[in-house]
């Protein structure tokens, strides 16, 4: 039996409450309250910083760009936010000044410039405050073996999935036969290297499930389902993606099995790209997800807050 999707609209209910991590400031002489980030605020005080980078993109610019940092980390939307991650604000701002000296412009990396490399990591660190006490996937053997993800070719196979995937060639042959079906159909399907490792956590593939759902019900007839690029991985793949020149920032909401990447531009095409980008938004809106634009593909975090209910869709999808 399947779980009746959200489309069109929503379903009543009450609103996602807040998902932040809660944090225990002392109040003068006051017993300490728990006070939790305000998420709105961070990304609203994030996306201000980003302005500001923009303007000193240049190479001359790089100690005016560390004293902006250095300001603006400080302020208490952001760092309240960084704070509560495990790194806290100290461990975290000498981090995005590291990823920002080692930066390298790279046609395979998402981040396009510095303002973008900065807008990932600090967006993305609302994943690692949200999941900071879960277990990290640290090998490929543990993510291909943990009974906490489940094999999608399993489920496709079974017509349980509402959204579409592909998996990297293993061989030289399958990765010549990727090449010359990209040569003859070059926008039959998103530019992306695809998935390593095709398992993910019950409740992304709930998650997943409803928004392809709901995708197929808001696109334009005739676009193609709900497309995901990347889901579940290791620590040492992670690793493996920056030396290869990819923006793998660590921590990471993938290497703890929360997180996934959603296809974006392709459906530019297909006049859906909005439509998906507005889906998500809406969702990050209502507190289930942490949404980074990452350009060609956007990255999402399920919010803990949302983790039961998707994993009650799971159970009742499958019928466990």
């Amino acid at each position: 039996m399947r779980v009746p999707s959200r489309s069109p609209g929503r379903q009543p209910g009450p609103v996602v409450a807040s998902t932040t991590v809660v944090r225990r400031l002392p109040s003068g002489g006051r017993r300490a309250v728990d006070v939790a980030p305000d998420l709105a605020a961070y990304r609203a005080a994030v996306a201000e910083l980003l302005v500001e980078m923009g303007a000193l993109a240049d190479a001359p610019s790089a100690a005016a760009r560390q004293v902006l940092l250095d300001q603006r980390l400080r302020e208490p939307a952001i760092a309240a936010v960084l704070d509560a991650t495990g790194q806290g604000l100290v461990g975290a701002r000498e981090t995005l000044l590291l990823e920002m000296a080692r930066y390298q412009p790279n046609p395979r990396s998402s981040a396009q410039d510095l303002t973008a490399l900065v807008r990932i990591y600090l967006l993305s660190r609302i994943d690692v405050l949200w999941w900071r006490d879960s277990p990290t996937f640290l090998t490929d053997e543990q993510v291909r073996t943990s009974t906490d993800l489940v094999d999608l070719e399993w489920l496709r196979r079974r017509g349980l999935l509402d959204f579409r995937y592909q998996e990297q060639p293993a061989t030289m042959l399958g990765r010549g036969l990727r090449a010359a079906r990209r040569r003859l159909r070059p926008d039959a399907t998103p530019h992306t290297a695809g998935l390593l490792f095709r398992r993910a956590r019950r409740e992304m593939v709930a998650f997943l499930n409803d928004l392809g759902r709901e995708f197929a019900t808001t696109a334009r007839p005739g676009t193609p389902p709900l497309w995901v690029t990347s889901l579940a991985r290791s620590a040492e793949h992670q690793h493996r993606l920056r030396r290869l020149g990819y923006a793998a920032m660590m921590p990471s909401g993938h290497c703890l099995g929360w997180a996934a990447d959603v296809e974006l531009d392709w459906y530019r095409r297909f006049g859906a790209r909005s439509t998906l980008a507005g889906l998500l938004l809406t969702r990050q809106e209502a507190g289930e997800v942490n949404v980074v634009d990452e350009g060609q593909a956007w990255h999402v975090c399920l919010a803990p807050a949302a983790r039961r209910r998707f994993r009650q869709a799971y159970e009742t999808e499958m019928g466990v």
